[in-house]
Parts: structure tokens; C-alpha cells; sequence
């Protein structure tokens, strides 16, 4: 038996045992077998896109498949900690997002993991505008008009997002206190099934991420009210900004990001951020991802965990204003 793998039987039994996973030794071959990454959310949704966009590449760059899989619920919270969880020895990766990082826990005390120190922050892949959006069939067509008729009508009115701690539901939130607004929040199991039930009518407004709400919107089945972005996007030249409407506190993106279980060996950790920088440079793969309203961001890990604690210090702040907790 080498040192390695009696490492590696260590921190298994201790991981058993209840205790925190421990550190290992990296890996000379490593890849040497596929490599999983636990998208949080279901199928369809902006953080699947963003996964889905750089894995084949991101497998070419490691000389091994990177398999997505996702497992959403609890906004975010069941894949977050199965990542969490999870061996550090590199086969297990998750997609971090402001829900499961910021949002979610700023509002949950009850979360199984602790989104500032049970994660090794590896790079953030891309930086994303949020969307409010309605059902063309939605007397309000536009933010003003909604505005007006939910005043009118305070709790009748209800909105989808990914989930009950989401970066939509916060952001949501936000908006609701600085308009004098009272709407009645719908959460699912990610923005794929929030999308198909407010294209089908099923609520009448939805507050998500750009990349997964374009689509419906380009082809007239949602209309966009505002964006929550620095300045109007190209893609959506005709619809205003949170800050052209007097409401500049919720033009916030949300972030998509690859980390890891806390003690991911460095090396582990530069080979993954090598493959993720090397995905990143692939014109196709900077293409799908520009397309959907999105920047390519590919920092350092240093840079990616403090992008985290400074979301996770504001969310909780909303939270507290707000007084928001989990249901």
C-alpha cells in the first residue's frame, strides 16, 4: 500500500467518524479517472448553462470527462453540501452561486455547511445580469404599469424563482421594499421549472438569471420589465436598467464559480484552475457564455473567495433589514 492511498483511508475513516475531511496529498496522475461537478440547481437553469458551457473543455484541458450532475432543492442547499461533503480529492467539484454561497445562508441558520470555510474557492467562470420578467398575457407590460397594479393589488400578485434563499428571491425582496411593493413568492426547484410555469402562466412575473430567461424572451413568451445589470445589454437594448429606475441598490449579477470541499491540495486546486482558464480561452466556449448576457470573469482563487465573503456580508445584511428567513 502507498503513502498516498493510506492517506487517503485515513481521512476516509476519519470523514466516517464525523470529523472534518482533511487534506490530501495531490495526486501525480491526477485526473485518473471522470471528474463530477454538482451543478446545485435542475436541469435548464442559468448555472447549468454556465456548466454545461465549460466542462467538455474544461475535460479536454484534464485528459478526463468532467460529469455534470444536478441536484437541486433547498435553493441550492442539497448540492452545496453534498460538495461540501464531499472527499477533497479533487473528483468532486460543485458550482457555486451567490444562492448557495450568500443568499441561502444569509437566511437559513439551519444550513448543514458553512459557506465561507467548508470550501476551497478554485476561480469564478462568469458574471451574470438578473432579469425581472412577466407573462406576456400580464396586464403590466412594462415596470412602470407593473408597479402601479401591484400597489393596487398587494399579495394577490405572485412571482417564481429558483428557490426560497435564491439571488431572485433576495433580489426580489430588495426591490418589493425600496418600491413599496407586496408580492407573493413562489420558489422551485431551480430556474428551469420557475421559467416553464411563468412562461406558462402558472405566475405571472419571475426574477432570474439572464442566460436561462433570454431564450423565453427573445421569443416573445416572457417580456422583460428591468434588468439588474451595470448598463443596458445589447441583447436587451430597450429595457432599462434597476438604476434608470430609481432602484440602483438591485443591480446586482450573480456570479458562477467552481470550488471545492474544504483541504483541496494546492496542486489539485491550480490543475483545476489551469483546466477552467484553458475552457475560458476557447472562442466557442467565451462565445456561449457572452451570448447570454454574461461576462467571463476567470480570476484567482484568492480573488474568488473574497468576491464570496463580500456577497455573503451583503445578503445577510438584506436579510436582517428585511427580517427574510428560511420557511
Amino acid at each position: 500500500m502507498t503513502i498516498l492511498s493510506s492517506r487517503r483511508r485515513l481521512c476516509a475513516l476519519l470523514l466516517a467518524a464525523g470529523a472534518a475531511p482533511c487534506a490530501l496529498a495531490a495526486d501525480a496522475g491526477y485526473p485518473s479517472r471522470p471528474v463530477r461537478l454538482i451543478v446545485p440547481f435542475a436541469a435548464g437553469g442559468t448555472t447549468d448553462i454556465v456548466a454545461r458551457a465549460i466542462a467538455p473543455r474544461m475535460a479536454e484541458a484534464l485528459g478526463q470527462p468532467v460529469v455534470v450532475d444536478n441536484k437541486g432543492g433547498g435553493g441550492g442547499a442539497i448540492g452545496a453540501n453534498e460538495a461540501a461533503r464531499a472527499q477533497p480529492d479533487g473528483y468532486t467539484l460543485g458550482v457555486a452561486t451567490v444562492s448557495t454561497t450568500a443568499t441561502n445562508p444569509a437566511i437559513n441558520a439551519r444550513l448543514p455547511y458553512n459557506p465561507l470555510t467548508d470550501f476551497t474557492p478554485i476561480i469564478n467562470i462568469a458574471a451574470t445580469p438578473n432579469v425581472l420578467a412577466v407573462h406576456p398575457g400580464f396586464k403590466a407590460q412594462n415596470f412602470a404599469a407593473f408597479v402601479d397594479e401591484v400597489r393596487k393589488n398587494p399579495g394577490k400578485h405572485a412571482y417564481g424563482t429558483a428557490g426560497t434563499g435564491s439571488i431572485g428571491h433576495m433580489l426580489t425582496e430588495l426591490m418589493s421594499s425600496r418600491a413599496g411593493l407586496s408580492l407573493t413568492h413562489v420558489p422551485y426547484r431551480g430556474s428551469g421549472p420557475a421559467l416553464n410555469d411563468a412562461v406558462a402562466g402558472q405566475v405571472p412575473a419571475v426574477f432570474d438569471n439572464l442566460p436561462s430567461a433570454l431564450p423565453f424572451i427573445k421569443a416573445g413568451r416572457l417580456t422583460a420589465l428591468a434588468v439588474a445589470a451595470p448598463e443596458r445589454l445589447p441583447q436587451l437594448p430597450q429595457v432599462p436598467t434597476f438604476k434608470e429606475l430609481g432602484l440602483e441598490p438591485v443591480n446586482r449579477s450573480a456570479f458562477y464559480g467552481i470550488y471545492g470541499p474544504k483541504g483541496l491540495a494546492p496542486e489539485i486546486v491550480a490543475r483545476v484552475h489551469a483546466a477552467a482558464q484553458r475552457a475560458l480561452a476557447s472562442p466557442e466556449v467565451r462565445r456561449q457564455i457572452e451570448e447570454t448576457g454574461s461576462r467571463v470573469i476567470g480570476n484567482r482563487p484568492e480573488e474568488f473567495a473574497r468576491e464570496i465573503a463580500a456577497e455573503n456580508a451583503l445578503y445577510r445584511k438584506i436579510a436582517a433589514e428585511r427580517r427574510i428567513v428560511a420557511d
